[in-house]
């Protein structure tokens, strides 16, 4: 009985962990974004004292949401339980897991321009915004697919939200950096399918 309960639990835990993922991923991002809007362009950065308490907030938030989304991915994972297919499964956990060290590794490089803002902003907020955008949204866009596809083929995910996967993965696994804003598409996304979670919409039995 006990086991059956911890089970049961497993959905709300996921949608839990996955809302609270992408509240404090949009958050840091927003921060970011809005503190050091010229992305990685730009020769010369000057930070003042306002947005380098943005960019602290934001590095604050990262290891809470890398938390977070390791929490959602392991609870979907286990939601999946003997069902899931193995190959698919380890792609899912492989890009899951790389993603959040991106994550961490772009956190720290942006803490470059907390340090010195006059010799090595520059270089980290281009090496932070590379590795997020460039390759941690690709990361990203794997996840998302191996996610919806595990969804498909277990009948845990409605139709409409295993499309929306598909061409949200496809979009920042095509268009990545290119789309201005892109970093808010995967906590929108993990958003969406938490939200699903916690309304139950899964077939019963």
């Amino acid at each position: 009985m006990r086991q059956k309960h911890e089970r049961l639990g497993t959905p709300r835990a996921a949608g839990i962990a996955g809302v609270l993922f992408a509240l404090l991923m949009a958050a840091a991002i927003i921060l970011v974004r809005l503190a050091l809007p010229g992305g990685a362009g730009g020769t010369e950065v000057t930070v003042d004292a306002g947005q380098r308490s943005a960019v602290q907030t934001a590095l604050a938030l990262l290891p809470f949401a890398g938390i977070a989304f390791l929490w959602f991915m392991g609870a979907l994972r286990e939601q999946a339980g003997a069902g899931e297919d193995r190959f698919v499964s380890t792609v899912f956990l492989g890009s899951g897991l790389v993603f959040v060290a991106m994550l961490f590794g772009s956190g720290a490089a942006a803490g470059t321009v907390l340090d010195d803002p006059q010799q090595h902003s520059t270089f980290g907020r281009h090496f932070a915004y590379t590795l997020l955008t460039t390759y941690g949204l690709r990361m990203a866009a794997v996840f998302i697919f191996t996610t919806s596809t595990i969804g498909h083929r277990l009948g845990v995910l409605p139709r409409p939200l295993v499309v929306l996967g598909y061409l949200v993965g496809l979009v920042l696994l095509v268009v990545g950096a290119n789309l201005p804003w892109s970093e808010l598409v995967f906590p929108a996304w993990a958003l969406i399918v938490s939200l699903n979670i916690l309304w139950g919409r899964r077939p019963a039995g």
